[in-house]
């Protein structure tokens, strides 16, 4: 089975190019973080509308809301690729940060992979 590289685009050979097992679920945990609900077609429900909850006033307890929000999300949308072990969202200087560690069903490989997106609002 083909895996196909997240953001789309060509390979060396000008044909899609395609990646191996972990990284593409890498690329499906960063499009799941950052797609707003609505976006995907025929799953009108998939995505963690973080970037949305950037422009709340920033607080703990915001942070706390988020990291069980995506936490569910991920179980629901990767719950049979992944574990997640440990999430950790922080909101810094109009950085938005989410820090997840997480094992792979296939291999039991821990693996943990940091993404990050520019706010623009300062918070």
């Amino acid at each position: 089975m083909m895996n196909i590289d997240f953001p789309f685009h060509f390979d060396s050979r000008g044909r899609t190019a395609s990646t191996g097992e972990a990284d593409h679920i890498r690329d499906m945990i960063e499009q799941f973080l950052f797609t707003n609900a609505g976006e995907r077609v025929n799953r009108p429900d998939f995505g963690s509308g973080l970037l949305a909850k950037v422009f709340e006033p920033n607080s703990p307890e915001l942070a706390t809301a988020l990291q069980f929000s995506i936490q569910a999300g991920l179980q629901r949308w990767l719950g049979d690729l992944i574990e997640v072990r440990k999430l950790e969202v922080i909101s810094r200087e109009g950085t938005l940060t989410i820090d997840v560690v997480y094992a792979l069903r296939s291999t039991g490989e821990t693996t943990s992979a940091s993404f990050a997106r520019e706010t623009g609002n300062g918070i």
